[in-house]
């Protein structure tokens, strides 16, 4: 346990925290709202499918590379100035996208938006971790994973009223949102950085961009519907091949870096390597959420329209979970919120694996999934880790955090679509795939009880 520092010591208010909430609603909305509006774009640029996929996967690119490096720039120089940055920096993406003449800018805006949005969330974990009490700080975090929730369940509302005028103003409705929330976060938020800065991890932070883009493009260039002769083409297998050699090449320049960007004595602890595989399984398990509509149209016979509405159930379950996890958080402490959500987890996908597909039993199912995910995704990952780093060290390995779940959510993916490809594609292939899916969960809620069990402080009346 670190000592605690000035900031720490500084009163919270729930001002900071709308500032968080916003900033990540405001990140975590443009996931949300950018799927109606593809075909739109598609129209009006005139390209295939498979080149406005890279709306998607660039964002997800970006994203990954720039959360270590943001939180760990937040280390260095400071919450406050970081988080304001990471805003201007989505702002000025939605910006380029929404004025663009051409795809290539409108793919450039995306990136920028991504690499802003990377620091949004590792960074207001940190904040909370600076300015909330220990036993406060799992019902804030707790707030701030219910954005996700929220965000699509909005989403789909705001797409529909804003794309009967445009789809630009899916992203131009960022600008005055992101003007508010940067002057708002440059008055509350703490601005404390490194007393005495050291010198930047340029090589690690090269070595570590390497190994998460390179790993991100092989596995978008992976074709599940076969998944053997794609890894063996030139498109993924030498991508795959740079990411090993990248990470064994990261791994053995931050042991030598004066300020590591990646810090290895994170990983020495049995608690940090654990909640680094919870956040893997997390991401597994979010992204499996999108195909729920397809195994409802195969199983269920539904429109594709009408099968949207049955991630409602999901995302209810993530939206009143994640603070209700928070505040069991504060009383129990993380053990018992992750073994619970973990158990939630394995148990909604092993019923979709298992029992004939219903509407009743796919929305049990996943409501099941959308409250283990609201123990994942949200507070007691956070948690732990703000507790076993230093505290000039938060941001940094919340940077991490949402690295590993970024991973999780790319192998879902391809792993789902190549085991219901290979099993005859349809109902019958969705279940075997989530079959695998709780097969992996349960494996990592087994390894959930090697956390250290330890009560939280009790809270205090207020």
């Amino acid at each position: 346990m670190t000592e605690k520092t000035a900031s720490e010591k500084a009163p919270a208010s729930g001002a900071v925290l709308a500032v968080l909430f916003l900033g990540v609603l405001m990140g975590a909305l443009d996931i949300a709202i950018v799927g109606p509006a593809l075909p739109a774009m598609r129209a009006q640029f005139a390209v295939d499918e498979r080149s406005v996929a890279w709306v998607f996967t660039i964002y997800v690119l970006f994203n990954l590379m720039g959360a270590p490096i943001m939180a760990k720039l937040s280390d260095r120089v400071g919450r406050r100035l970081v988080y304001t940055l990471d805003v201007g920096l989505f702002a000025l993406g939605s910006l380029i996208v929404a004025t663009s003449t051409y795809f290539e800018q409108l793919v450039i805006g995306r990136a920028v938006q991504a690499l802003g949005a990377s620091g949004i969330f590792p960074v207001a974990s940190a904040v909370i971790g600076d300015t909330f009490a220990p036993e406060r700080r799992g019902r804030a975090l707790g707030l701030i994973g219910a954005v996700f929730g929220v965000a699509f369940l909005l989403g789909p509302l705001l797409a529909a009223l804003l794309l009967r005028f445009s789809w630009h103003w899916l992203f131009l409705i960022n600008l005055p949102v992101a003007l508010l929330l940067m002057i708002a976060s440059w008055r509350l938020l703490p601005g404390r950085a490194q007393r005495t800065p050291k010198p930047f991890d340029w090589a690690g932070t090269l070595a570590l961009s390497t190994a998460l883009s390179s790993l991100a493009l092989g596995l978008t260039n992976l074709d599940s519907r076969a998944l053997g002769s794609s890894l063996l083409s030139m498109r993924a297998w030498p991508l795959l091949l740079l990411a090993a050699a990248a990470t064994w090449l990261t791994v053995k320049v931050e042991k030598n870096a004066v300020d590591p960007v990646l810090k290895p004595a994170w990983f020495a602890t049995r608690q940090v390597k654990l909640v680094a595989l919870f956040a893997a399984a997390a991401g597994l398990g979010e992204a499996a959420m999108v195909f729920i509509p397809d195994l409802a149209v195969s199983a269920l016979r539904m429109t594709a329209q009408s099968s949207s509405y049955m991630t409602v159930p999901v995302v209810l379950a993530l939206a009143i979970g994640s603070p209700a996890f928070g505040r069991a958080l504060d009383r129990l402490g993380p053990k018992p919120v992750i073994v619970s959500a973990l158990s939630s987890l394995a148990l909604g996908a092993a019923l979709i694996a298992l029992m004939s597909t219903t509407r009743v039993s796919l929305s049990v199912a996943g409501a099941l999934v959308g409250l283990g995910l609201s123990g994942l995704l949200g507070a007691p990952l956070r948690y732990v880790v703000l507790e076993e780093v230093a505290a000039d060290e938060r941001a940094s390995a919340q940077g991490i955090l949402t690295a590993f779940t970024s991973i999780g959510m790319m192998l879902s993916g391809v792993l789902i679509g190549a085991i219901a490809a290979s099993s005859g594609g349809g109902a019958a292939g969705y279940r075997e795939a989530f079959g695998l899916i709780a097969i992996i969960v349960l494996v990592m809620l087994g390894a959930a009880f090697g956390l250290r069990n330890r009560r939280a402080i009790p809270a205090k009346s207020h």
